[in-house]
Parts: C-alpha cells; structure tokens; sequence
C-alpha cells in the first residue's frame, strides 16, 4: 500500500518506519549533496596538489 491510497492508516508502526526511513535517507541524501559539492568545488579551484 502507499501513503496516496486511500485504506492507508497512520498507526504507530508506519510513523516510526517511515521516521526511521526517511532519517536514513537524508543522512545519505546530505552526504552524497557533500561529497558532490566538494568535487566540484575541488575540481574548479585546482591548486595542483594530487592530494596523497
């Protein structure tokens, strides 16, 4: 089932599943945004260092 359906209920199992859920992915959304960003930063502003 999907939250868009009409049957859906918001019982305590599914607010803390998709809590749960939807913590995890934005920690890894954040992250990733990170990761990202940084690259991109690093790439444009080259200093010349190889980074080892």
């Amino acid at each position: 089932m999907f939250p868009f359906s009409f049957e859906w209920a918001w019982d305590m199992g599914h607010v803390i599943f998709f809590g749960g859920f939807w913590y995890a992915i934005s920690i890894l959304g954040a992250g990733m945004t990170f990761c990202i960003l940084k690259a991109a930063w690093d790439t444009m502003n080259d200093s010349g260092e190889s980074g080892h």
